[in-house]
């Protein structure tokens, strides 16, 4: 059993402070079953905790990235308000978004329903040229419960949400790019060393940086534009109070070494 629990996720690290997160059911489409839902919460529990990740790269095996909610077994689930809507330990959409490092979804082909959920939990999405997009919660008749239903509309526009979550009609990857629904779209080949690269640039920053940048923006969309700009502004204080200035030299150096390498010529 443990050795079955084991292959429905894999975790990699292919360099320090970055860990490669790929779906295992790639005979069901990667359909998050109860087992994958747990095991996948599970794990980006621990990751965020572990003091060593700073950033996850989350993808699917095979031809898609996830189909959903594993509907076989929820039509045979004996209590389906749980197996539906369940709760912390088993939701990997609070599991991602409680990460507190950026998550980059690499969507490799079909992101349906609570794959599309999982997909836009996610800080960037890159999507291979492949891959599609679609919410049919309203086809299969259930109500989304990972938060769909607001997160959609507030990202592409109302209008475009409805488009998709009435009809059930699929969106692919240049369409979901033109609507802001994923960051950029990329050849199929490309897909997964575009985003560890992305990564990799993530992890050149400052440490620290990553996840208090990345809540300084939550926190601040999460309210209007006047209380975030009180919250930016009484960040920066707490953390002038508290900077190394020798590191924060040669961090700056750094960062001028790296962009000579953008700029050979040292113009700008």
């Amino acid at each position: 059993m443990a050795d079955e629990q084991a292959s429905l996720l894999t975790v990699e690290r292919p360099e320090e402070g970055c860990v490669l997160l790929t779906l295992q059911r790639p005979q069901a489409f990667n359909a998050l079953s109860f087992a994958l839902r747990r095991q996948l919460a599970r794990t980006l529990q621990e990751l965020g905790a572990d003091g060593r990740t700073r950033v996850v790269v989350l993808t699917g095996a095979g031809r898609a990235f996830c189909a959903g909610v594993d509907l076989r077994e929820l039509a045979g689930a004996e209590n389906l308000s749980e197996m539906a809507v369940g709760g912390a330990a088993d939701d990997p959409v609070h599991a991602v978004l409680a990460f507190p490092g950026p998550v980059i979804a690499a969507v490799n082909g079909p992101a349906v329903t609570g794959g599309l959920e999982l997909a836009i939990a996610c800080d960037i999405v890159i999507a291979s040229e492949r891959a599609t997009f679609a919410d049919t919660h309203a086809r299969v008749g259930v109500l989304p419960s990972w938060g769909l239903s607001q997160r959609l509309p507030r990202l592409i526009g109302r209008g475009r949400a409805l488009e998709m979550s009435l009809s059930g009609n699929f969106v692919d990857a240049r369409q979901a790019q033109a609507w802001g629904l994923v960051n950029r779209t990329v050849g199929h080949d490309e897909l997964l060393p575009a985003a560890l690269r992305l990564a990799s640039d993530m992890l050149s920053t400052a440490p620290g940086m990553l996840a208090q940048y990345k809540r300084l923006i939550d926190d601040g969309l999460a309210t209007t534009l006047q209380e975030g700009l009180v919250i930016e502004a009484r960040r920066a204080r707490e953390w002038a109070a508290s900077v190394d200035r020798s590191a924060l030299s040669a961090q700056a150096a750094a960062v001028k070494e790296r962009g000579r390498g953008a700029n050979p010529r040292g113009e700008g």
